[in-house]
């Protein structure tokens, strides 16, 4: 799918258009072959540029053709993708390419949430032939994205673990255990992240106005404290997952010794049962009281061994 939008410098208005001009910003959605080489033939880039942001596996760098005068910047951000066992945190790579002065271009494998907040008008300032605070402000929303990403995974981690307090199903867990999937996910691409915002702020790959820099720090913190809230979420589940592990562990083992304790007090009956009813001479054997006292001895004896396992903790 391709995407041509344009700001009017008069008016400051940003408009879909069917047009390649000077100053547009062209949105690709997993775009097909034909579409590829009509983007390419019309703005004579290479179509490599745009494969490698539609590589799954693409890790967040800058990619630099002094010969067309072309910057790729890859950067990984945050997704959730829907499967049979329910949400999973995870990210996918955005391409973002400069053409010389003339063209934007964004490309994805899927519809990006950043992408739809700018189609939408949701993000101000906005003007498609500013492509260098174009790219900045990207850079910042994707920060912030994370973040906002990272606060819901701790409330569905707080939810988890308010249901494992009332519940010892694997359910809960395993729902943890993907929270702590998606938090491992978020570090290592906000890492890559943070490496190309540090590598535009000292490198000087594209031209910065006072006021760019200020949205590529302000970029850069979010990413950081993204990471910290990231590493700090990871181990709380992790402590947490470790803890009500035990915990359902060690109710296994309560259970499994009452059952055990249980099975030892009812052999206690069926054990005198058995002796008595073998086919030799016993004491009371032919004696008129001889059932009830085997049912006394009986009822003792399992007080006895019940009052033993008792004191010994086997049965609460």
């Amino acid at each position: 799918m391709i995407k041509i939008y344009n700001t009017d410098i008069q008016t400051g208005k940003t408009s879909q258009t069917s047009e390649y001009k000077k100053g547009s910003w062209i949105n690709l959605v997993n775009p097909s072959e034909a579409e590829i080489k009509e983007v390419c033939e019309n703005i004579q880039i290479q179509d490599e540029f745009i494969r490698y942001a539609l590589d799954y596996e693409e890790k967040a760098r800058i990619d630099i053709e002094d010969e067309d005068d072309t910057i790729l910047f890859v950067i990984d951000t945050p997704t959730i993708e829907k499967r049979e066992s329910g949400d999973m945190y995870t990210t996918a790579p955005l391409g973002m390419i400069i053409v010389r002065d003339d063209f934007f271009i964004t490309v994805s494998l899927k519809t990006n949430k950043i992408i739809k907040e700018i189609e939408k008008g949701r993000i101000k300032g906005i003007h498609t032939y500013k492509k260098s605070r174009f790219l900045l402000q990207i850079l910042y929303t994707n920060a912030s994205l994370f973040l906002g990403y990272l606060k819901q995974i701790n409330k569905e981690s707080e939810i988890a673990e308010h249901i494992l307090k009332t519940s010892t199903k694997n359910k809960e867990l395993l729902k943890m255990m993907s929270l702590e999937k998606g938090l491992v996910y978020f570090t290592t691409s906000l890492k890559s992240n943070e490496v190309v915002m540090e590598k535009t702020m000292r490198g000087k790959i594209i031209k910065l106005y006072e006021e760019d820099e200020d949205i590529l720090e302000d970029a850069i913190i979010e990413n950081k404290q993204a990471i910290e809230m990231a590493k700090i979420y990871n181990d709380i589940l992790n402590s947490t997952m470790d803890t009500y592990a035990s915990i359902i562990s060690n109710n296994l083992n309560d259970v499994m010794k009452f059952l055990t304790s249980i099975t030892i007090i009812l052999a206690v009956p069926t054990m005198i049962s058995s002796f008595w009813g073998m086919n030799v001479n016993l004491p009371l054997q032919h004696s008129p009281i001889g059932f009830v006292a085997m049912v006394i001895i009986s009822i003792l004896l399992t007080l006895i061994v019940t009052f033993w396992l008792k004191r010994k903790d086997f049965l609460d």
